[in-house]
């Protein structure tokens, strides 16, 4: 499955899933009319794509996702730094930090991250 960029839309009903699921595709839909406030046909057209594409199964009416949020998230987040920063997470870092403050535990849990991943790679 390489294609799994969500637009907006797509994202959000992922989101409701992800938090619910397995979830019957009618009570999907009433969710979405609560809380985006969508008409039925919006979110089964959504279902349907999202299918199509491999990102979430709709069987028996019962819809269950078939990649993990974490897995978009890190798809999304690689493209971002790749496009704006050239690849360079460094260059991300120093640009998110330009003017912010962290937390000594914002900068603890920073370097908690960076050995684990260079204990990974070792």
């Amino acid at each position: 499955m390489e294609d799994f960029k969500l637009f907006d839309a797509e994202y959000r009903l992922m989101e409701l899933l992800w938090e619910r699921q397995p979830i019957n595709s009618t009570a999907l839909s009433r969710l979405c009319q609560e809380k985006l406030g969508w008409k039925k046909s919006t979110t089964f057209n959504l279902v349907r794509k999202l299918g199509e594409r491999g990102i979430l199964k709709n069987e028996n009416a019962t819809v269950t996702a078939l990649i993990q949020r974490e897995q978009v998230l890190r798809r999304e987040s690689e493209a971002a730094v790749a496009k704006s920063f050239g690849g360079s997470l460094p260059n991300f870092v120093a640009a998110f930090l330009s003017g912010k403050k962290l937390s000594h535990q914002e900068a603890e849990e920073l370097r908690r991250l960076i050995d684990e991943s260079e204990a990974r790679h070792d």
